[in-house]
């Protein structure tokens, strides 16, 4: 199901009601990372609009110069764009169950869908705004050379507007993973659910999701349980599969919160000054107690040193490039980036 065009303001937004039993509690369940397809889909209507591109600003110029480039734009103008389109509605066979095992996984998964399926997915996208292009009614209509066309384009797309980023966008998902484990740690799932106030409304057995369409939507997961993927491309609002029988997934965006102080990753620059800034014993605890992730006044707690002062060490680490700054609730959840990880490794290593 895609995201929805602007509602007019005077119409109440409808709402998607996911009903849990006390089987879907139990079953319920963050996602291990981003979702490679569903990052794909989303990141095509992050293309297509600039609704919620200051959102991922740090992707999306260095994304269509890679493209352009690699003359990739033609293919993804004509073949990916026409069946994502950023309405209520694109077709679920783009965002397989498979794109849980990862990406060449998901591409095998599409590119073995019977034909009746993709058929009527894609059916329905033709009656949706321009309808389909040429190419994708050829790819509707069964031809074996679009369907094949369809996965090297996936793949192509893939390598070159995702990949490079790739690392960068799971050190926000890592981020949001931590945040989502202290809900579970200080509340269970129900905690975990009560955690994405005010994106979503949990009110026992009832997940409320502000879903704008044409109608309210009741999902009832019937002990099939929920899994939760967080989404660096996604905007605004969480997005569902269009088909209630797929095995049950609701994708948020989790870049509401998160901030970073610079748009490029330091360690890589080769800017030994900000690194130099970074040594001494104080900010080198810093950056091991953020590993496990860490508020600022838990922070400061743990280095005996001042909020004030953990959060002067905390903006130096992040403009370095080192760690990421998730705003939740009332306080601020400090993690690492990639590159954080990995000087916390060397120097564990040395």
């Amino acid at each position: 199901m895609g995201e929805p065009r602007p509602a007019i303001a005077e119409i109440q937004t409808p709402m998607l009601r996911i009903h849990f039993t006390d089987a879907d509690l139990a079953r319920t369940s963050v996602a291990a990372g981003a979702d490679p397809m569903w990052e794909l889909v989303l990141s095509l209507h992050r293309l297509q609009t600039r609704q919620g591109r200051t959102l991922v600003d740090r992707w999306y110029t260095s994304a269509r110069e890679r493209l352009s480039s690699s003359g990739l734009t033609h293919d993804v103008k004509n073949r990916l764009v026409p069946i994502t389109p950023r309405t209520m509605y694109f077709p679920d066979f783009l965002t397989p169950d498979e794109g849980r095992l990862g990406f060449d996984e998901a591409v095998e998964a599409i590119e073995g869908l019977p034909r009746k399926e993709l058929d009527a997915q894609l059916g329905i996208v033709a009656t949706m705004g321009d309808g389909l292009g040429a190419w994708a009614r050829s790819l509707a209509d069964g031809d074996l050379r679009a369907r094949k066309e369809l996965a090297e384009t996936l793949r192509d797309y893939h390598r070159v507007a995702l990949e490079p980023f790739w690392n960068d966008l799971h050190a926000d998902v890592d981020a949001d993973r931590v945040r989502r484990s202290r809900d579970v740690l200080n509340g269970g799932v129900h905690g975990l659910l009560h955690g994405f106030e005010p994106l979503m409304r949990w009110e026992p057995p009832v997940l409320g999701v502000t879903y704008p369409g044409r109608e309210d939507i009741d999902l009832h997961l019937r002990g099939r349980g929920l899994r939760l993927i967080p989404s660096y491309f996604c905007w605004k609002y969480p997005v569902a599969l269009a088909d209630p029988e797929l095995p049950p997934v609701l994708v948020y965006p989790m870049h509401n919160g998160v901030y970073r102080t610079r748009k490029e990753n330091l360690l890589t620059s080769g800017e030994e000054r900000v690194l130099g800034n970074l040594l001494g014993a104080t900010r080198a605890a810093a950056l091991t107690a953020v590993a496990d992730g860490m508020t600022t006044n838990e922070l400061a707690a743990r280095l005996h040193i001042s909020p004030a002062a953990a959060s002067h060490h905390t903006r130096v680490l992040r403009e370095a490039g080192l760690i990421v700054s998730t705003r939740d609730r009332n306080h601020v959840l400090h993690t690492l980036t990639t590159a954080g990880a990995e000087l916390l490794g060397a120097g564990r290593r040395a």
